[in-house]
């Protein structure tokens, strides 16, 4: 059984900066929850999203029951520096770290300046290549989609999260939707030379925390050709699309467990694994790890710089060798 999983572990930033914890006591009460997590969901493979340096990450590292291979994305955006990564109990291989949209997708008004435009995602996505079982590869892409939270810019330079007036809250919701989708685009793209219409041979997974549900259009690109959902007639029966396809596991996921994330009191499912038609079939079960409850969170995204943990559930899924 292989153990494959998708965690937000929320700004993993060492104290003292502009995003991490405001002392050491804190941080490593931080770290120690979410070592706690990880121990106790036992992965073999975990792709991470927020992770701020590379010092944090490996802080929590040295926590982590067992031996570790790592990687994390060298793509990331200056102004906060989150980025994706990996844990893995298997020696890894880095296939691809990429963030430019694909050639064919123009640049995107990012705010109010139509100057300033944007042709890659904040955040990589990146790509390793493991294999569980001796010459069964496993191809899995961690990613981490532009967030629904909206922030304006301000003449002194520094970001606001209050807009001047319902309109400028309508057009930022547009940029941010924008961005969303094209980073969507740019990961299935990933995926589309991943699998290479070997679909039903190459076992690819890309997971990560995609900011929009399942039903989501922004959710609804990634997975290719149309039909042959989970849980619908046309599952069981083989087609073309199987060679490029991939499922959404979230239908999988016990109904009482499906939200990785609480918002305004309002759980949400917005923490994905995707799965090749490879993969799909071995699927044994998927859940979302919830030890203790999670916190509902708002449009303040300073209020739980000291909190530990992290404002994201784990999803994960068990594969059958």
């Amino acid at each position: 059984m292989t153990v494959v999983g998708t965690w937000n572990v929320e700004n993993l930033f060492r104290p003292g900066g502009e995003f991490g914890p405001k002392d050491l006591e804190t941080y490593e009460g931080k770290l120690a929850s979410l070592a706690r997590t990880i121990n106790h969901i036992a992965p073999d493979v975990l792709g991470l999203q927020e992770v701020g340096d590379q010092d944090a990450f490996g802080d929590l590292v040295e926590l982590l029951d067992g031996d570790w291979h790592t990687a994390l994305s060298k793509q990331f955006s200056a102004d906060h520096a989150i980025r994706v990564g990996f844990l893995s109990r298997h020696p890894l291989e880095v296939v691809a770290d990429v963030a430019d949209f694909p050639e064919k997708l123009g640049p995107l008004q990012a705010d109010d300046n139509k100057q300033k435009q944007t042709t890659h995602m904040g955040r990589g996505a990146l790509a390793i290549r493991i294999e569980p079982v001796p010459g069964q590869p496993l191809t899995v892409v961690s990613c981490h989609l532009k967030s629904k939270l909206l922030s304006f810019p301000s003449s002194s330079g520094k970001t606001r999260f209050n807009p001047r007036d319902e309109g400028e809250r309508a057009r930022y919701a547009a940029y941010a939707l924008y961005r969303r989708a094209a980073e969507s685009v740019t990961v299935r793209a990933l995926a589309d030379e991943l699998i290479a219409a070997e679909g039903k041979s190459r076992a690819v997974v890309v997971l990560g925390d995609l900011n929009d549900e399942p039903q989501a259009a922004t959710v609804q690109m990634l997975l290719g050709p149309p039909g042959s959902e989970l849980g619908t007639g046309g599952f069981n029966q083989s087609d073309k699309g199987d060679a490029w396809r991939l499922w959404n596991l979230a239908s999988l996921i016990p109904e009482a467990e499906r939200f990785s994330r609480i918002y305004q009191g309002r759980g949400e499912l917005i923490d994905h694994i995707l799965v090749s038609h490879q993969v799909v079939r071995r699927v044994a079960e998927v859940h979302t790890v919830n030890e203790k409850a999670l916190p509902s969170i708002t449009d303040e995204p300073t209020a739980r710089r000291d909190a530990p943990g992290s404002d994201h559930a784990p999803v994960i899924a068990s594969i059958t060798d």
